[in-house]
């Protein structure tokens, strides 16, 4: 056994609304309740991932609520972070129309050790609700402008594609961490990302780079 690796320190970040809570909840605790009130300030949420060759991965996932965006605050919450998962409400417009505003203020308060932008992943989540307005050429638009590893559609109420969007992103945690070759590990598309959508299938193609 290989032990475990870690923490690695998760931003997850967007618009009051959107599903933070409810997406970290699913993710850690496999449980979904609609009655979540509003996170005040930052809420944080521990998981050991097992991982190949007995290894363990250690994630912390930062809640940070929607209300604290570009607060002086910001920066002390987003130190040392590993990797960021920025959400939106695929049925509200306005919030994917935040996204970039927040990607923008991630990139000028967070990097890698090498001074690069930390990997950071787009979700798209509410994809149960029958009402979509959003079109999936602007949100493949803005990954691709904004420098994001991918996007991929959520249900945190029905459990779509959580799960897979958490392995992705930690794929690349590890590809960029330091010991990423003793973990023998790489994104599923080292030449860009991938999309999933709701219905679990990867899109090579996503993000290229």
């Amino acid at each position: 056994m290989r032990g475990a690796q870690g923490p690695h320190k998760i931003l997850v970040i967007g618009e009051p609304g959107i599903g933070k809570t409810s997406l970290i909840r699913r993710y850690v605790d496999n449980v979904f309740d609609k009655n979540y009130t509003a996170t005040l300030g930052v809420d944080f949420a521990l998981k050991v991932v097992p991982w190949e060759n007995g290894m363990h991965i250690q994630l912390q996932l930062w809640d940070i609520a929607g209300q604290e965006r570009f607060s002086s605050m910001t920066r002390v919450y987003y130190k040392q972070a590993t990797a960021c998962i920025i959400i939106f409400d695929i049925t509200r417009p306005p919030t994917l129309r935040a996204v970039a505003r927040w990607k923008a203020d991630l990139d000028g308060k967070a990097s890698l050790p090498n001074g690069d932008p930390i990997p950071c992943l787009l979700i798209a989540n509410k994809c149960d609700l029958a009402e979509r307005p959003i079109p999936k050429e602007d949100i493949q638009a803005l990954c691709d402008e904004q420098g994001f590893i991918g996007w991929i559609e959520t249900s945190a109420k029905e459990d779509v594609n959580v799960s897979k969007a958490m392995r992705y992103l930690i794929e690349h945690i590890l590809y960029l961490h330091e010991d990423a070759s003793e973990a023998d590990v790489k994104p599923a598309d080292s030449g860009g990302s991938i999309t999933i959508d709701s219905n679990g299938a990867p899109k090579q193609g996503c993000c290229k780079q």
